[in-house]
C-alpha cells in the first residue's frame, strides 16, 4: 500500500543553507532515504518552497481566486513529502519515525487511495480525444 508522509516544519522554515545545522539535516535525511530505498519501499521525496511562496487556488461559484501565501495559517507547515510501498500500516509508520521531521516537527501519514488507475486512464482518454478532435 502507498503512504504519503506530509513533513511538516516550523513555520520558520529548514536550517539557514550552508549552516551546521543543515548539514547535519542533509545528513539525517540521506540515512534515513537509504534505509527505506534498501528496503524497497522509497517512491519519492522532495523537499517544497516555503509556505510563504506558496499560491492558493480557489473556485467558487465559477470564479477563480488566487492568495499568495498558504491555505491556512499555521504553526507548522508541510516543508515536503515523501512517498513509499509499504507492506501495512505499521511498517510506514516505522519509516516515518526515521525521518528528521518526525523530531524537529512532525509526520503526517496517510493511505493513498488506490483508485484502480482510473484517474490516469481519464486523462489518457481526454488526451486521446482532444488528439482525435484538431
Amino acid at each position: 500500500m502507498k503512504y504519503l508522509f506530509l513533513l511538516q516544519t516550523a513555520d520558520d522554515g529548514p536550517p539557514a543553507p550552508g549552516s551546521p545545522q543543515a548539514a547535519q539535516m542533509f545528513t539525517d535525511y540521506q540515512v534515513a532515504l537509504q534505509e527505506m530505498a534498501r528496503a524497497g519501499v522509497l517512491l519519492d521525496c522532495a523537499p517544497l518552497q516555503g509556505a510563504s511562496l506558496a499560491t492558493t487556488v480557489r473556485v467558487r461559484d465559477g470564479q477563480t481566486m488566487l492568495t499568495d501565501g498558504p491555505a491556512a495559517e499555521l504553526k507548522e507547515q508541510v516543508g515536503g513529502y515523501t512517498l513509499v510501498d509499504c507492506a501495512d500500516l505499521d511498517q510506514a509508520l516505522h519509516f516515518a519515525a526515521m525521518l528528521p521531521a518526525a523530531t524537529a516537527g512532525s509526520v503526517e501519514v496517510r493511505a493513498v487511495i488506490d483508485t484502480g488507475g482510473t484517474a490516469l486512464a481519464a486523462t489518457a482518454a481526454a488526451e486521446s480525444t482532444a488528439g482525435v478532435a484538431s
